[in-house]
């Protein structure tokens, strides 16, 4: 396999790895009890989904 005739700079390096940072999930407040939850899916802590019950969630350990 061919290698490289010369070091590539930091620069270029780096260029080439601008685009491979993560992002964040998106995220929305639930309208119920105001906890952060993923998009269009029932909100863990109440179980709530479009203002109804849909998950009957365990209370305590």
């Amino acid at each position: 396999m061919p290698n490289p005739k010369r070091r590539h700079s930091k620069a270029r390096r780096d260029k080439r790895r601008a685009h491979d940072a993560l992002d964040r999930p998106a995220s929305s407040t639930c309208p119920n009890c105001g906890e952060v939850k993923v998009p269009h899916r029932a909100c863990r802590h109440c179980g709530y989904y479009k203002d109804r019950e849909v998950v009957e969630v365990e209370t305590g350990l």
